[in-house]
C-alpha cells in the first residue's frame, strides 16, 4: 500500500483509527496486531525495574486486569509471568496441578494439542478429548469422561482455537465442571479482553492471557488470574523456578517486584493500551469492534467465492480460517505476498487436513479496514489469474464427513 492510500485510510470519513505508522503493514494476525501510535509511544521511556514508579505501573496493570473479570468480593487475584502465552499455559499448568493430580485437556486444535504436550513435558497425569479442526468440545462429552474416571482433578479448555478460528463454549464446559466438582483452568489468550469471562458467570480457578491479543499491547508478558485460595495452594507445585505462579504473587505481594527482570517497556505499552480498552468501552465494545470486523470480512471474501472452515455460529471473532482455492494458478505464498505489498499481513493456515489460511479481526482496526482487506484480496485473486476462489471439493467433502 503506498504513502497516499494509508493517508486515504486514516482519513476515509467512516475510519475510526489511525493507519499504522506510514510503510507499516495491517497485522491481520491472532497477535502481535496492529497497535495503536499511543501505545508504541508508551515505550519511547526507559524504566527501572526496582524503582516506585514501576512498581506502581505493576500494581496498576494488576488492579486494571482485575477490574475485567467481574470480581467483586476480592476473590481472585492476577499475576503477570514474563514471556510468550505458552508460558503462561505451562505457568498455570505446572503451578495449579498438583503432582499427584490429572488434567482432562479439551482440544479441538494446535493449542489443546499443545497443553497436552505441556502434560507430558511435565510427566503429570492427563487425558485428552480431541475433536478434530471442525468441532468443539461439548459439555456432555466432559461430563461423561469426568464420570468415568474420578481420578481427574482439573479440566484445561481453550477459549478460542485460533488454529481453526473455533470460539469454544467455555460456559457450557464450565457448567459441567463446577457440577462435577472438579478446577476449570482456561487458555484465554486470543479472547480475554473482547470475549466475556465473568467469573461470576463462568467460575474458574485460573485463566491465562496475553498482553498482545485483545487488549492491544505488544509481545512480552502474559498473566494468570487465579482464585487467591489457589494461589495459596499452589506453593511447592511448580516444576520451574522461573514459571513458579506462587513465587511470582508472594514476591509482588511482598515487594511490588517481579521476580526476574521484567519486560519494562511493554509493561508501559500494556498499561496505555489497557486504559484504550476502558475509553473504547471495555469488553462489550471490544467485542463488537472485533466482530464488525469479522462480518464485513467474512460476507466480502464469501462474495469472492471464498469458503469458511467453520459454521456460522462457531467463527470467533477472534480470526477466521479459509479454505484455500481449488484453482491450480492459486499459490498462497504468491496471495500472501501480494496482500502484504497491499499493506495486510494474513496468516498460514495451521491445518493438517485440507489446504487454508486465516485472516485476523483484531487489532487497532475496523470494519473499514476489513473492507480494504476484502478488495485487496479481490485484486491479488486478479493478478494471480484466479477467477474462482471456491475450495476443492475434496476439502469440502472433508469439513462435512469430520463435522458430522
Amino acid at each position: 500500500m503506498s504513502v497516499e492510500q494509508k493517508i486515504e485510510v486514516a482519513t476515509a470519513p467512516d475510519a475510526v483509527f489511525e493507519a499504522p505508522a506510514l510503510g507499516e503493514p495491517y497485522l491481520l494476525t491472532p497477535g502481535p496486531l496492529t497497535t495503536s501510535y499511543a501505545v508504541k509511544q508508551a515505550m519511547l521511556r526507559d524504566w527501572g525495574s526496582w524503582d516506585a514508579d514501576f512498581r506502581a505501573m505493576t500494581a496498576d496493570l494488576r488492579r486494571r486486569l482485575l477490574a475485567l473479570t467481574g470480581d467483586r468480593v476480592g476473590a481472585y487475584d492476577c499475576v503477570p509471568i514474563q514471556g510468550s502465552g505458552s508460558y503462561c499455559v505451562e505457568a498455570m499448568l505446572g503451578s495449579f496441578v498438583p503432582k499427584d493430580g490429572k488434567v482432562l485437556v479439551l482440544a479441538n486444535g494446535a493449542y489443546g494439542l499443545r497443553a497436552a504436550q505441556t502434560m507430558q513435558y511435565l510427566g503429570r497425569a492427563h487425558t485428552l478429548i480431541d475433536k478434530g479442526d471442525y468441532l468443539p468440545p461439548r459439555g456432555d462429552e466432559v461430563a461423561r469422561a469426568l464420570d468415568a474416571d474420578p481420578a481427574i482433578t482439573h479440566v484445561i479448555a481453550i477459549h478460542c482455537e485460533t488454529s481453526s478460528g473455533i470460539l469454544n463454549p467455555v460456559k457450557e464446559i464450565a457448567d459441567v465442571v463446577l457440577a462435577k466438582g472438579r478446577k476449570l483452568l482456561v487458555d484465554s489468550m486470543s479472547a480475554f479482553g473482547a470475549v466475556d469471562l465473568d467469573v461470576n458467570d463462568i467460575p474458574y480457578e485460573a485463566m491465562v492471557s496475553s498482553a498482545n491479543k485483545c487488549i492491544e499491547g505488544v509481545p512480552g508478558f502474559g498473566f494468570v488470574i487465579t482464585k487467591k485460595t489457589a494461589l495459596e495452594a499452589a506453593k511447592g507445585n511448580s516444576h520451574s523456578l522461573s514459571l513458579d505462579v506462587h513465587a511470582q504473587w508472594a514476591t509482588m505481594e511482598k515487594t511490588g517486584q517481579w521476580r526476574f527482570t521484567p519486560p519494562t517497556h511493554v509493561v508501559a505499552a500494556f498499561i496505555e493500551a489497557l486504559k484504550m480498552h476502558e475509553a473504547e468501552g471495555g469488553v462489550p465494545a471490544r467485542g463488537a469492534r472485533y466482530t464488525g470486523n469479522r462480518d464485513v470480512m467474512v460476507a466480502g471474501m464469501r462474495e469472492l467465492g471464498f469458503e469458511t472452515l467453520l459454521a456460522d455460529n462457531w467463527l470467533s471473532p477472534i480470526i477466521v480460517t479459509f479454505f484455500c482455492p481449488a484453482d491450480e494458478k492459486f499459490d498462497f505464498t504468491r496471495f500472501y505476498d501480494l496482500m502484504k505489498d497491499k499493506g495486510f499481513i494474513i496468516y498460514p493456515g495451521k491445518l493438517t487436513a485440507v489446504e487454508s489460511f486465516r485472516i485476523g479481526c483484531i487489532g487497532r482496526m475496523d470494519a473499514h479496514v476489513m473492507r480494504r482487506v476484502v478488495e485487496a484480496a479481490r485484486q491479488s485473486l486478479d493478478e494471480m489469474g484466479v477467477t474462482d476462489a471456491s475450495p476443492p471439493q475434496a476439502a469440502l467433502d472433508e469439513r462435512a464427513k469430520l463435522a458430522g
